[in-house]
C-alpha cells in the first residue's frame, strides 16, 4: 500500500469535484456552486498561478482517489482581502469570482514579475483528502513533499491557507504555520478550538516573510529560503528540465512535451552552453577521447540534474531583464540582501 502523488491534469478534475462534493465540510460549503467548480479549475490549469497535484493509492491491482491539493498565486488586493474582517469562506470565494470573470490569480507575466522583486503572495486552495486519511501517516509525508517540490524555489512573500477540518489546523500549527487572529488582524499563536467551534468561523493560518526569518527551522519557514538563478532559462527549457528530473529518454521528453527528438537535443545542447558559462565546474571537459561522448553527456546530464534538484530556483519562472536589475543593485550594495529578502 503506498500513496504517490503526480500533477493534476484536466481528465482528472471531474474526480477532483466530485471528492469535494463528498467532502464532509466542503461539499455543503460550496452548495450550488459545486456545479461552476470544474470550469473554474479548468479555466486556471496550466498557469503559472495555479500548482494541483492528485494524491492516488496503489493496492495491489486497484487504486484510490485519495484527495488533491490545489495552491495559487494571487494577487495584493485578494491576499488583503483574505486577512481582512469579515473573512470569508476561501475556496467559493476564488470560484465565485474566477466564474465571472474577475479572478484573482495572477498572469504569468504577472508571476514571472513578482517572482523577480517583491515576491509572491500564496494560497492555498484546499487539500481535499479527507479527514480520516489525513491522520494516516503515510498519507501525511506524500502531501508535504508535493508541496515542498511545488513551492520550493520561488520568493513567496506570504503564505496562507483555510483549515477545512481540525486535522489541518494542527497539520499548520506542526508545520511551523501561525493562526491569523481576526480581532488583532494579525498572527499569532493558535488557539484550542473543539469540533463543535471548529466551523463557526473561517480559520485562516499561515507565514509571512518576516516571521520566517526568526522560525526558519521549521518546515513552512524553510520555504521562504531564497537564492536568485544564475542561469536564467527560458520557459521552455525549463520545462523540458522538469520533464527530465523525473526521468524518462530524450524521445520520452519529446513525447511528453511534443516536441521532435532533434528539438530536445538541440535545447540541451543551449543549456549545457549557457550553465557552462556560468558554472564551467558544472559541464564535464570535452578534452576526451570521442568514444567517451556518449558517458561525458551522461555525465553532463546528471551532474546538473542534480544541481537542479538543490537549486529549484533554477525551475520558476523570472525576467531575466528584472534579474539583472537586481543584480546590478546587489553590486553597488553589496551584503543588502539576505537570503529570506525577496525585494528588488
Amino acid at each position: 500500500m503506498a500513496v504517490r502523488y503526480r500533477s493534476m491534469k484536466a481528465k482528472d478534475v471531474p474526480k477532483c469535484v466530485e471528492h469535494i462534493a463528498a467532502h464532509p465540510v466542503l461539499g455543503p460549503r460550496y452548495g450550488s456552486l459545486i456545479k461552476v467548480l470544474p470550469s473554474a479549475i479548468r479555466s486556471s490549469l496550466g498557469r503559472d498561478s495555479l500548482r494541483a497535484s492528485v494524491f492516488e493509492e496503489f493496492q495491489d491491482s486497484t487504486t484510490r482517489f485519495v484527495g488533491a491539493g490545489l495552491a495559487v498565486f494571487v494577487s495584493d488586493e485578494f491576499f488583503e482581502e483574505l486577512k481582512t474582517t469579515p473573512f470569508f469562506w476561501l475556496g467559493p470565494e476564488l470560484v465565485k469570482r474566477i466564474s465571472r470573470g474577475d479572478s484573482p490569480l495572477l498572469t504569468d507575466a504577472a508571476v514571472r514579475d513578482a517572482n523577480s522583486t517583491v515576491g509572491l503572495n500564496l494560497v492555498v486552495w484546499h487539500n481535499t483528502i479527507h479527514p480520516d486519511d489525513l491522520r494516516r501517516a503515510e498519507v501525511g509525508t506524500p502531501t508535504m513533499t508535493a508541496f515542498d517540490e511545488h513551492y520550493r524555489g520561488f520568493r513567496l512573500r506570504e503564505l496562507i491557507g483555510q483549515a477545512d477540518c481540525l486535522d489541518q489546523l494542527q497539520g499548520m500549527r506542526v508545520a511551523g504555520g501561525f493562526y491569523f487572529h481576526r480581532a488583532e488582524n494579525r498572527y499569532g499563536n493558535f488557539p484550542e478550538v473543539s469540533e463543535l467551534d471548529f466551523e463557526s468561523e473561517p480559520r485562516n493560518a499561515g507565514i509571512s516573510r518576516e516571521l520566517a526569518v526568526s522560525y526558519s527551522a521549521s518546515w513552512i519557514g524553510s520555504l521562504f529560503l531564497y537564492a536568485p538563478p544564475q542561469f536564467g532559462f527560458s520557459r521552455s527549457e525549463q520545462r523540458l528540465l522538469s520533464s527530465a528530473l523525473k526521468g524518462g529518454t530524450d524521445e520520452e521528453l519529446g513525447d511528453e512535451l511534443g516536441i521532435s527528438l532533434f528539438a530536445v537535443k538541440k535545447a540541451w545542447r543551449v543549456i549545457y552552453d549557457r550553465v557552462a558559462a556560468c558554472e564551467p565546474e558544472l559541464i564535464p571537459s570535452n578534452d576526451q577521447a570521442d568514444a567517451l561522448i556518449q558517458d561525458r553527456g551522461k555525465q553532463k546530464k546528471q551532474r546538473l540534474l542534480a544541481y537542479l534538484r538543490k537549486h529549484p530556483e533554477e525551475l520558476r519562472p523570472v525576467s531575466r531583464r528584472l534579474l539583472q536589475q537586481e543584480a546590478a543593485q546587489r553590486r553597488r550594495s553589496p551584503g543588502s540582501k539576505s537570503v529570506f529578502d525577496a525585494g528588488a
